[in-house]
């Protein structure tokens, strides 16, 4: 059996969202709300925070959890996942990003069900149906097509595919992008050292330098429903979601 890490990096710091991981949903900061979701998967051995902030280590610390700090000059939340992972025994890490309040056990347990029996496997994500009306046009959501065994062809923020003739969108194998990974931990450690890739700098995708790398990324299509928060309507959407799940 594998022993899957999962490390949620939070940086206090963001463009669309100051101090996004202390921003409140109900009676608790956003940070706070994705650990303890993602606590409740019984397929994670370890948890760890991954911040550059003392209040935000303080606060999960305080919640009887683990974090660590990583340095400020790390670019990347997979960067401060492999600074984690390095000194951890585990065979699979996942990223899970903090602005992932309402993140679902079932979800990280079936992004890294595949490494159990797919040896050659080195990375996993997970997406899920496209709204065409509301998705498909729109540069923030990020759309992911697949090959017919379910492995990523190309992610996009661009709407793909071009559909140059009528089709059955039903049939068609494109999906909603969601920011939550899985790695081996030996492919982890070497992908953050490689190079940024062009179509990665020119889509601001960094999934795209595993494809430009050759390595294939398996996509699990949840039906799970998603809500990442990046922008101040995000949150306020996050917080009214809040309110219907707990009868509010």
């Amino acid at each position: 059996m594998s022993r899957i890490l999962c490390v949620i990096p939070a940086r206090m710091q963001s463009t669309r969202l100051p101090q996004k991981p202390m921003a409140l949903i109900g009676d608790k900061p956003l940070i706070l709300h994705t650990y303890e979701a993602a606590k409740k998967c019984a397929a994670i051995d370890e948890l760890v925070v991954a911040t550059d902030h003392s209040e935000i280590a303080d606060l999960i610390s305080q919640a009887g959890g683990e974090a660590i700090m990583t340095p400020s000059s790390l670019k990347t939340g997979s960067d401060r996942v492999a600074f984690v992972a390095e000194s951890k025994d585990c065979d699979v890490v996942i990223n899970l990003q903090g602005d992932e309040p309402f993140i679902k056990a079932e979800v990280l347990a079936d992004l890294t069900a595949p490494f159990a029996h797919e040896p050659e496997l080195l990375m996993s994500t997970v997406a899920s149906p496209l709204n065409w009306e509301e998705d498909y046009n729109n540069p923030d959501l990020v759309k992911a097509i697949c090959d017919q065994q379910g492995y990523a062809l190309y992610f996009s923020r661009s709407p793909i595919p071009y559909l140059r003739y009528d089709a059955d969108k039903s049939q068609l194998p494109v999906y909603k992008h969601m920011g939550l990974y899985a790695f081996r931990k030996s492919f982890l450690l070497k992908y953050t050292k490689l190079n940024q890739t062009p179509l990665e700098g020119a889509e601001a995708l960094e999934q795209l330098r595993a494809l430009e790398n050759g390595v294939r990324i398996k996509v699990i299509v949840s039906e799970h429903r998603s809500v990442e928060v990046n922008t101040p309507a995000e949150l306020e959407e996050a917080r009214a979601y809040w309110k219907q799940l707990n009868n509010q």
